[in-house]
């Protein structure tokens, strides 16, 4: 018999013992692109899309070449084509979304997590992780007041608000037919099932409508208030003329911090309504959810531990590395609605022998071992020093909102609930609505071609405006009067240019 010859040299691609050396040096290198841009005066390059495009393509011109390049000319080419163009989200100017700066305890926590490797969904793919996971959701419903509560991470809101209502879905069609969706797909009567949440409320809760067979036209929007939370008389008149016309409100969903304002239903009354009338109430909590750090501000959030579920993203008000989020449910037997069993993965005889398998209540089978990124930054950051993040945050808000508020060429539409504000030049007040909604888009543009500050836009009742999203601590008011001044001088400037367009 011919000896079949091993190939044997692959050690160097793979972390083992012999291949630490390696592992460290492209660790080194990864870290030298990193850190590289945060030299950097500004939070972008300002290149276009289409230069961002070429110089990749330019700089990796084959996808996968046929021998390996150098590691050290790769990281180099990336360093300069990819990293150096991307946002620098932990700069002071750089204001849009709600993307936080990463601490850097969750940032070492992300080289554990990617060397381990450990895949979440059972016992034997993870070990200790499943146990540290566990521990997270156990710190999580404490803080959140949900002592008969379990939790699981997720990738983040949208993943989770899907959960809430799949659970929320599933738990109705049990108790109004004696049906099992999970089995026997939707009933015939499905259409009739109704979700409330607010007409500001995050689009997510839409699009779990979609996925979970319900249709968009499922979702009722009631109206909001001038501070922009749920109006509480608008939704018992919803509920009530639901009833009404023989439709089944099933789930109400109120926000704990709106994507462009901020606001947070009153989340307390919510939770008494849906009590009267057997609704599963969820809470969105994802932006809002960190303020159960801050003992001056956890109040806020009062009647979130009321909620059959809810939403929390350590990706945001936490400071953590994406992706990074959690659910919740207070009775920890919901999760029985989504729970399958593989022979393979997660057999019923684990649980006769108290073998955790996280996939039993996770709609995702593979999954990072994320949990370790808030364990992490717990145990090293104390939580005095997160709850001073956080008020300062809020603080540098209300102070710009008072900037913004005191000077007639800007209009602002709310005052702020987080840290978020929602404005919109207007300057002397000459322009038109259509000439002024190209204003506040080029004033954004201009920023951001130039690299200078990267913020975000909206639109309200049809008018342009733009927002900032302050989630980082390094952001102080001077920051913020210099990028006011810079808009003021755009504005000054597109203004007149668009005066005389318009004349």
């Amino acid at each position: 018999m011919t000896a079949i010859q091993e190939k044997t040299d692959f050690k160097h691609l793979f972390l083992t013992n012999s291949s630490i050396e390696n592992y460290e040096s492209q660790m080194n290198h990864a870290m030298n692109s990193v850190t590289a841009i945060m030299t950097s005066r500004f939070p972008y390059s300002g290149h276009s899309p289409l230069d961002v495009k070429v110089g990749i393509e330019r700089a990796f011109p084959e996808f996968q070449p046929m021998i390996k390049q150098n590691h050290q000319a790769v990281f180099e080419k990336l360093a300069h084509s990819i990293a150096a163009n991307t946002i620098h989200v932990s700069h002071p100017a750089c204001a849009a979304h709600l993307h936080c700066p990463p601490m850097i305890s969750g940032l070492a926590a992300e080289v554990i997590i990617s060397g381990l490797n450990q895949s979440m969904d059972s016992w034997d793919q993870s070990g200790a992780a499943t146990m540290v996971e566990q521990y997270v959701m156990n710190g999580l419903c404490k803080m959140f007041q949900l002592p008969k509560g379990d939790g699981v991470m997720t990738s983040g809101g949208t993943q989770s608000n899907l959960m809430g209502l799949l659970l929320a879905r599933e738990k109705a069609a049990a108790k109004l037919w004696g049906w099992n969706i999970k089995k026997q797909g939707l009933p015939r009567e499905h259409y009739r099932l109704k979700i409330l949440c607010s007409e500001v409320a995050h689009f997510s809760v839409q699009q779990a409508a979609s996925i979970l067979g319900l249709g968009e036209d499922a979702v009722v929007l009631v109206k909001a208030d001038k501070k922009y939370r749920m109006c509480m008389e608008d939704l018992a008149s919803c509920i009530g003329l639901l009833k009404q016309q023989g439709d089944l409100p099933f789930a109400l969903i109120g926000t704990a911090g709106t994507t462009d304002f901020g606001s947070i239903d009153p989340l307390d009354e919510m939770s008494k309504l849906a009590k009267a009338h057997d609704l599963w109430f969820h809470a969105d909590a994802a932006y809002g959810g960190g303020l159960v750090l801050s003992d001056t501000k956890k109040q806020r959030l009062a009647g979130i531990e009321q909620a059959d579920s809810i939403t929390v993203d350590f990706h945001k008000m936490f400071y953590q590395p994406i992706s990074c989020g959690a659910f919740l449910v207070k009775d920890r037997d919901s999760f029985s609605f989504i729970k399958h069993h593989a022979d393979y993965l997660n057999p019923i005889e684990d649980e006769d022998d108290d073998i955790p398998n996280l996939v039993s209540k996770s709609i995702q089978t593979t999954r990072r071992f994320d949990a370790l990124k808030p364990f992490l930054s717990f145990q090293l950051v104390g939580q005095n020093e997160w709850a001073e993040m956080i008020d300062h945050t809020m603080e540098v808000t209300q102070k710009t909102y008072e900037v913004l508020r005191k000077d007639p060429e800007f209009a602002v539409y709310h005052q702020p609930e987080l840290s978020t504000v929602v404005f919109r030049y207007i300057g002397t007040g000459m322009l038109s609505k259509e000439k002024l909604n190209q204003l506040n888009y080029h004033i954004r543009e201009i920023l951001l071609k130039n690299g200078e500050v990267v913020m975000a836009r909206t639109k309200v009742g049809g008018e342009a405006c733009l927002k900032f999203t302050f989630l980082n601590p390094l952001t102080t008011i001077k920051d913020v009067q210099t990028i006011i001044s810079k808009m003021k001088e755009i504005g000054d400037y597109e203004s007149r240019r668009l005066q005389d367009e318009q004349n």
